[in-house]
Formats: structure tokens, C-alpha cells, sequence
């Protein structure tokens, strides 16, 4: 199995972007369709934050404030994006073990058949407490979607595509909220109650055709490997891969089963405590940090942008407007972050860079709130655009290839999901805080609450520096073997591997002993002479 392993190795780093499109056309077309089911959570979740400034909406559940226009409540707003947060979580852990016994096909099926039922709620709701309990339950299939996506995406492709399909999970996250304000920005006209209905039935759309998407999709032959299915991987290969090119499965089979052999001397067991153990600490701890830097570096903006803009003193279509480009810079950053990596710039550099110039345009959207006028609140509005497209070139982009690859192939679901679920109790904190940050009944800070997340944003810059290591172009193996000999994050990507020397000299030694052995063995020969 060594020599095939090798030889499925080195068929991977020799695959380039074109030869891995031709030689996977049919994973990246599963992976695709599979993670439109984060078009649809984005198209869902979207909604909320920006019905708080959408009339119909407030006008149906809101109270009326002080200067005669109706608000949803500061503690109405954290509760309701609190309630979403935790039912993620538990989304987020049920499917580190639900996934990993019954399959990832299974489990997205599943999922999407509780959406079906659980989006009656949402649209027969009379009161904020029914949005409360909506919120809370339908989390839960969100947070499967969450890492579901972004497991299946990284272990049906090759090294040479795995960065482009886990990040289009952050694309199809941008093209659901753009849809999703799209249709908010069209019945904005609308007074009467269909003016928030609509949009909360239209999330009907997309459970049914996902789950014929599901129900007909190759499971994850690294899943089918960790479960001993070895002919099944290899049959999900064939279903993933074109026939007449230049790839001989069994050599990809041999390496995804001594990924998981050297994983299983690494790591004893494959549970959540067994992520906190040995040398997955650090992966974990690097997987939480890439997902804790998306909400600690001003992301809380971008959530309320459509509030934000309406706070900072623009008109609600306005408003719209300019939070549908926001959407619309998110979606195109994605296919922008694509090309930065293929012209060879680093998952790490994008992040630190990315980091820093959005620390930058925070100050200047602090900076330029300080002066109460509409010229100050249109470059308060223009440097938020400016911060969404360092953001979507890399932090919002990037952190879903980071995560898939940091983690090891056994706890690939259970790291994700522990990362993503401090991302939902990060994003619960934040969703206090911005609520009343941004009231205008409470804190009221407006855009000077830029400064408060600069300072945020800066320790993410240090946290990047120091501890986020560089994993593009390594095989898994590799990337195991690296974290194994405890490589400094800065030196990851320059330390040379022969992932095979030790295997070979076993397997040099092993034929030696087996040679000698024959040659003690081996019957004499003797010459007789003839005796006439």
C-alpha cells in the first residue's frame, strides 16, 4: 500500500487547476449543487436583521418609540439573533456525530426535510415570540448546513481544487443574501402583512430540489475510507472522476487509507474530547481562531448593514440599495479571492492582509461618524462597501478552505463544527452588542462603533501572525506530518517532506530480512562425482 500511496501523492501535487477540473468535473459539479444549501440558509438568515428596518415588518411586530417611528426592541433584536445562534449549536454538534455514523447524504437529507416543516412558523407567526421559537428550531438544520457543506466540498476534491470548492461555500452564502435583499428591496412598497409573508414562504423553494441533489450525490470516499468501505470509496471515486484521464484510483484508495492509518497513530479516538488531545490541540485551536477572526473583525457591521445605513441617516431604499452592493461585493469577492489564489498568494497572507486593510477602513468609518452631517454619513456608508471587499477577499472567503484543511481527516466534522460553534456563541455576544450599539433607543453609538471593533480587529493581526500556519498545495498527510513534527506557523510551508522515507526503509528492511532468510533456507549443492 506504501508504494501506491506514494504514487496517488504524487499524481495529487502534480495536478494542476485545469487537470484536476477535467479529471474531477463530476465532484465539482456534486460539490456545487450541494453547497447551494447555503444559498438558502443565507437567503434565510438574512432576513431577520434587515426586517428590523423594513416598515411592513416593524410595523406588524415592533413598539413605538419615542420620536413616533415603530423599532424592534434592542433585547428583542439580541434575542431573536441569540435564539438562531443557539439552535445552531446544537445543529453544529448533533451533526459532529450524526454525520460522521449515518453519512453526510443521509444527514443533509434529513436536514432539509425538517426545513419543510419548520418554515410554517415562520410564515403563520403573529408574534415575536413565534419568531423566537422559529428561530431557535430551524437553527439547528442551519448549523448542519454550516460545516455539511464545507466537509462534503473538501473531501470529494483533489489539493488542486479543494480551495476553490470550500470557498465557493462563502459565495453561495453571498448569492442567498443577495437574493434574499433583492426580494425585501422589491416589496418594499408593500404595507400589509404579504410584505414580510412572501419572503419568509418563498424559503420553500429550495428543500426539495436539495434534497433530490443529496439523494442522487456520491457520498465522501474519505468518509467511506474512515468506516473500512474501501470498495465503496473507490466506486464514490469513479461516480466523482472521468473516465480517460490519467488517474489510477486504487493509488488515490492506498493514500486516503494511510492518511487515515497515520491519523489513527496520531490521534487515538475520533470524539470531540479527542480534539483537545495531543497534537490536535493546535489544529483545533487554529481552526477556532480562523473562524473566531470572522466575527471579531468587524463583521457585525456587514450583519446590520441595512440597519447601519438607516441609523447613519440615509433613507430606507437607500439603504437597501447599498447593502444589496454590499451583497453583491460578497458573491463577486469570492470569485475575486479565487484568482489571488491561483496567482500563488498564501490562505495565510490573504488573511493577514485582509485583516489589516479592514482595520483600516474601521478607523475612517469611526473617524468620519464623529461629524453629524448626510456627506459624513455617505463615506461612513461607502467605507463599509470599501471593508466588504477586503473582507470577501479574504477573511469571509478564505476561512472556509483554512478550517477543511487544518483539520485532520478523523475529526474533520467534529473541529469544524466545535470552530463554527464558537463562531454562533461569538456571533451571540456580538449580536447584543451591536444591538444596542446601534439603537437608536439604546446606545445609539452609530458608526463610532467602528473604533470598538478596530481593536478587535488588531489582535486578530497578531493572532493571524504568530499561530495561523499556511496548509495550500499539501497533501492532508502532509498537512498531518507538519502539525506531527510541531512546525511554527510561520515556517509551515517552507519545511521540505518525504513523507515516504521512513515507510520505505521499513519496507527496505523488511525485503532484506526476507532475502537473508531465503538464503539461509536455500538447499546445498553438492557436486557428486561419478564413479566409473
Amino acid at each position: 500500500m506504501i508504494l501506491e500511496a506514494e504514487a496517488g501523492t504524487e499524481a495529487e501535487h502534480k495536478m494542476g487547476l485545469w487537470k484536476g477540473l477535467k479529471t474531477y468535473p463530476k465532484a465539482s459539479a456534486w460539490s456545487i449543487m450541494i453547497s447551494f444549501a447555503v444559498v438558502m440558509e443565507g437567503f434565510d438568515v438574512i432576513l431577520l436583521s434587515n426586517f428590523y428596518a423594513y416598515p411592513a415588518f416593524v410595523s406588524r411586530f415592533g413598539y413605538p418609540a419615542s420620536d413616533g417611528t415603530y423599532q424592534i426592541p434592542a433585547r428583542w433584536q439580541s434575542g431573536l439573533g441569540s435564539a438562531a445562534s443557539c439552535g445552531q449549536i446544537i445543529g453544529l454538534l448533533a451533526n459532529g456525530v450524526i454525520a460522521e455514523r449515518i453519512g453526510y447524504r443521509k444527514t443533509m437529507i434529513a436536514a432539509l426535510f425538517a426545513m419543510i416543516g419548520l418554515i410554517f412558523i415562520f410564515f403563520f407567526a403573529t408574534s415575536l415570540n413565534m419568531l423566537l421559537a422559529a428561530e431557535f428550531l430551524c437553527g439547528i438544520p442551519w448549523g448542519i448546513f454550516q460545516t455539511l457543506t464545507t466537509s462534503y466540498a473538501a473531501e470529494v476534491a483533489p489539493v488542486a481544487l479543494r480551495s476553490y470548492l470550500t470557498t465557493w461555500v462563502n459565495a453561495c452564502w453571498g448569492i442567498g443574501q443577495l437574493i434574499s435583499l433583492a426580494v425585501l428591496r422589491g416589496l418594499l412598497s408593500r404595507t400589509d402583512q404579504w410584505g414580510w409573508r412572501i419572503p419568509y414562504a418563498l424559503q420553500w423553494i429550495w428543500p426539495v430540489p436539495l434534497i433530490l441533489v443529496a439523494f442522487f450525490a456520491p457520498e465522501s470516499p474519505w468518509w467511506l475510507v474512515r468506516r473500512g468501505r474501501i470498495e465503496d470509496a473507490k466506486r464514490s471515486l469513479e461516480r466523482l472522476t472521468s473516465r480517460g484521464q490519467d488517474l489510477d484510483l486504487d493509488n488515490t484508495v492506498a493514500m486516503m487509507r494511510m492518511t487515515n492509518t497515520l491519523e489513527k497513530e496520531i490521534t487515538a479516538g475520533s470524539s470531540y474530547l479527542d480534539c483537545f488531545r495531543g497534537v490536535e490541540l493546535r489544529r483545533t485551536e487554529c481552526v477556532l481562531g480562523a473562524w473566531a477572526v470572522q466575527q471579531l473583525c468587524g463583521s457585525a457591521f456587514m450583519s446590520y448593514s441595512t440597519y447601519f445605513f438607516e441609523q447613519a441617516g440615509l433613507s430606507t431604499d437607500k439603504a437597501f440599495d447599498l447593502s444589496m452592493a454590499q451583497y453583491g461585493i460578497n458573491t463577486g469577492g469570492t470569485l475575486i479571492a479565487w484568482f489571488l489564489m491561483g496567482g500563488g498568494i498564501g490562505r495565510r497572507s490573504l488573511y493577514l492582509y485582509g485583516c489589516i486593510a479592514m482595520g483600516i477602513a474601521l478607523i475612517i468609518i469611526g473617524a468620519v461618524s464623529t461629524v453629524d452631517t448626510q456627506a459624513a454619513s455617505w463615506a461612513a456608508a461607502i467605507m463599509l462597501l470599501m471593508w466588504s471587499v477586503g473582507y470577501q477577499f479574504s477573511v469571509g472567503t478564505i476561512c472556509y478552505s483554512l478550517v477543511s484543511e487544518l483539520s485532520s481527516r478523523r475529526l474533520l466534522i467534529k473541529t469544524i463544527n466545535l470552530g463554527r460553534g464558537l463562531y454562533c456563541v461569538l456571533g451571540i455576544v456580538i449580536n447584543i452588542l451591536s444591538s444596542h450599539q446601534l439603537d437608536p433607543t439604546a446606545w445609539n453609538w452609530k458608526g463610532r462603533t467602528a473604533f470598538f471593533w478596530a481593536g478587535f480587529d488588531l489582535l486578530c493581526v497578531i493572532w493571524i501572525y504568530f499561530r495561523l500556519p499556511e496548509p495550500s498545495g499539501l497533501t492532508f498527510a502532509e498537512i498531518d506530518k507538519l502539525f506531527e513534527m510541531k512546525v511554527s506557523a510561520r515556517k509551515f510551508k517552507q519545511t521540505g517532506l518525504d513523507m515516504f522515507s521512513k515507510e520505505k526503509e521499513q519496507l527496505r528492511a523488511v525485503k532484506q530480512a526476507i532475502g537473508l532468510e531465503k538464503e539461509m533456507i536455500k538447499p546445498e549443492v553438492t557436486h557428486v562425482e561419478s564413479i566409473e
